[in-house]
């Protein structure tokens, strides 16, 4: 499948096209070898795919604590750049002005639920154990955060949704308690495009990693990828 490098990322997509367009948004880590092949994956399913880099400003990544990382990015910024490649995607000839969605992972679940909370051109979002809250865990911080960068958390955006949204979530994350996905599915519930939190149980953060053998778990990994592709293919037709 061709492959193009470019300022936004990194552009795969199926040579018999124009197909629907995805966004992924890669995890705290950055655009590394593991969302590389997860978008290679995407577009062999028949998807032209923009693995967007949120870091490509940056002078240099150097990420020590990957909470204080977080905590210092403009979620505004990421959105708009989620936003500019859907604008990208959709104009281009693999594309050719069908629908787009985004994706993302961790960090980019967090992004990709934001997206579908009133960003245009964005058709539907699947969050994969995304982030949800300010209050506690790995973005809370005693000091406060600074509310240019970090205006609302994903818990408060939800019930703002603009498109459909499919989640995942381990019941033993580290990161996001089983309290947080309750009260992110009572707000989805509350109305608006249709909108669904799975939870798998025994797994934790990061259990589509398969790079990662401490958290990876095979069998729910392509289970969520299935629901996944089903979801993508009913959304963006």
């Amino acid at each position: 499948m061709p492959t193009v490098e470019m300022e936004l990322g990194s552009l795969v997509f199926p040579e018999a096209g124009p197909v629907p367009g995805v966004v992924l948004i890669h995890d705290v880590w950055g655009l590394a070898d593991h969302t590389r092949d997860l978008a290679g994956r995407l577009a062999g399913e028949g998807f032209s795919v923009l693995a967007l880099d949120l870091y490509r400003r940056e002078a240099e990544v150097k990420i020590d604590n990957p909470g204080v990382w977080m905590r210092g990015l403009s979620d505004p910024q990421a959105i708009a750049d989620v936003e500019e490649a859907a604008v990208f995607l959709r104009a281009h000839e693999s594309v050719g002005n069908r629908k787009v969605g985004v994706i993302g992972f961790c960090m980019g679940g967090m992004y990709a639920l934001l997206a579908a909370c009133g960003s245009p051109g964005i058709d539907a979002s699947v969050a994969y154990y995304g982030l949800l809250s300010h209050a506690h865990g790995i973005l809370y911080d005693e000091a406060g955060l600074d509310p240019a960068k970090k205006p609302r958390q994903p818990l408060d955006a939800a019930a703002e949704r603009s498109c459909p949204l499919l989640c995942f979530f381990g019941d033993t994350d580290e990161f996001i308690p089983l309290s947080d996905i309750e009260l992110l599915r009572e707000r989805l519930a509350a109305g608006g495009p249709p909108a669904e939190a799975v939870v798998y149980p025994g797994c934790g953060h990061a259990f589509m990693n398969d790079t990662r053998a401490d958290v990876y778990r095979p069998e729910t990994a392509q289970h969520a990828w299935d629901r996944m592709l089903t979801f993508f293919r009913q959304q963006l037709a």
